[in-house]
């Protein structure tokens, strides 16, 4: 484990973020095969029609997100092998991947959890609606809605003076 340090955190260079997204894809796509590995061993001896429309589901998600995240990370190289652009960080804090990788990890959850235990733990995908609502309201609809009406600073001190001339007067 790298050494804690203080201050500004460093910026990676494009070769560095290269080689983390390769890592990152390939922990992400192994846990995929890992999950849907264990749940079609156990789907051979209990296949019911739920189980098997649900499997196909997930797969569809692990292919969909994984796809996702590797077109993000595609990196633009010269001939000569010289990098152009390194694709998105997919390990950068509050970014994109973070959600998408969230979206894997559930999937993987639910899968193995369901396959071993019961089907009722399909039901834990309705959390990606409920952060991806949660995520809506906290950054997008609450600030529209709640936000202060522009104050005018013309007509405040117009409303001051008034003020100020009323008071005078009362006294």
């Amino acid at each position: 484990m790298a050494p804690q340090q203080k201050g500004k955190q460093g910026t990676k260079g494009a070769k560095q973020i290269v080689e983390e997204n390769a890592s990152t894809l390939k922990f992400y796509r192994n846990m995929a095969i890992g999950a849907n590995a264990t749940s079609l061993i156990i789907l051979v001896f209990y296949n019911s029609p739920i189980s098997i429309f649900l499997y196909l589901f997930s797969c569809a998600v692990y292919i969909s997100t994984y796809q996702f995240m590797a077109y993000m990370a595609k990196a633009k190289v010269t001939e000569n092998g010289q990098i152009i652009d390194s694709g998105v960080d997919l390990n950068m804090e509050g970014g994109i991947a973070e959600h998408v990788k969230d979206i894997i990890i559930l999937t993987a959850g639910c899968q193995l959890l369901s396959s071993i235990i019961s089907n009722y733990f399909w039901l834990l995908w309705l959390l990606a609606p409920a952060r991806g609502f949660w995520l809506a309201w906290k950054n997008i609809l609450s600030p529209y809605i709640f936000q202060e009406a522009p104050v005018d600073p013309a007509a405040n001190e117009k409303k001051q003076k008034k003020l100020e001339r009323k008071m005078r007067r009362q006294h």
